[in-house]
């Protein structure tokens, strides 16, 4: 293992401090190859474990890594030492507030089209055949719990907190915002190109369902960059990304014809509520900033 980092550690010194794109590339393909190794040769989130955590766990190895390299500390890049539980709860918050009526919009839906049986508290898991429905142990729970832990801290670490600082010697904060919130949309694309590869997905589906993820990732990412700027740390964002990713994977709607049905309903609701909200934020912030300027 110590080998390995200081392979890494060698190979970012082949990247020029000052070429910040090149930098950033060099980290996000690095990120990425670790990531097509566990969806396509691991399969983790296939197995008991229902979560594609390795690549995440190498991708905090790869922080730490660069962060050392690039001289920075880790409060430079958003995991400042003041205000965490409040600014984590602070995000949480506005997760739950947005997805308690996304929720009930599904619901409303449902219910309208007479399919509504209830609501159900489970955690989703995987088998190499498929889905194997649902798990309510304590320790799937935890599994869920722990792996969202896991991607919350790589990937704001590595999207909001570390690329954002490489770029910002170069680019301004509206431009280092678009490029990261595009590779963390291009993050999201591994999804639906395993399924096209297994045969799981026709070619529409797949373009369809890739433009989707890469489009509503990348907003979601510009919004949780806006987040970090605001309150000059990335836990707030950490907070709110967990709850979004948790709460799917835990709360599920149950009608007669299946479960889950309008679950992209309740999530574009949720995510646009909470990009406006946080963007008037900071609107409203810019404002007060350039007056007292």
């Amino acid at each position: 293992m110590n080998l390995t980092f200081d392979i890494m550690e060698e190979m970012f010194m082949l990247c020029n401090k000052k070429q910040v794109l090149s930098a950033t590339a060099f980290i996000y393909f690095l990120c990425f190859i670790f990531r097509f190794m566990e969806y396509f040769l691991l399969r983790t989130d296939e197995t008991f474990w229902g979560e594609a955590f390795i690549h995440k766990l190498t991708g905090i190895a790869i922080l730490f890594i660069a962060v050392k390299h690039y001289d920075f500390r880790f409060a430079e890049i958003g995991f400042a030492q003041n205000k965490i539980l409040y600014r984590l709860l602070e995000g949480s918050a506005l997760g739950l507030f947005v997805f308690v009526p996304a929720y009930l919009v599904e619901v409303m839906i449902a219910i309208m089209q007479g399919e509504f049986e209830n609501l159900e508290i489970y955690v989703s898991a995987y088998s190499v055949n498929g889905t194997i429905g649902k798990q309510t142990g304590y320790l799937f729970f935890v599994i869920c719990i722990v792996g969202n832990i896991i991607n919350v801290i790589m990937e704001e670490g590595i999207f909001r907190g570390l690329f954002q600082k490489i770029l910002e010697k170069e680019y301004s904060f509206a431009a280092t915002s678009i490029i990261a919130s595009g590779l963390f949309g291009l993050w999201h694309i591994m999804a639906p190109i395993r399924s096209y590869y297994d045969g799981t997905m026709s070619c529409k589906g797949f373009a369809a369902n890739a433009i989707l993820l890469v489009a509503t990732s990348s907003l979601v990412g510009f919004k949780f960059a806006l987040m970090t700027k605001l309150t000059h740390s990335l836990y707030m964002a950490m907070g709110h990304h967990f709850i979004n990713n948790a709460i799917v994977n835990i709360l599920h709607v149950v009608s007669s014809t299946g479960i889950d049905k309008f679950m992209v309903v309740r999530i574009s609701i949720a995510q646009a509520a909470s990009f406006v909200i946080i963007l008037v934020w900071y609107m409203i912030a810019r404002h007060k900033q350039q007056q007292a300027d």
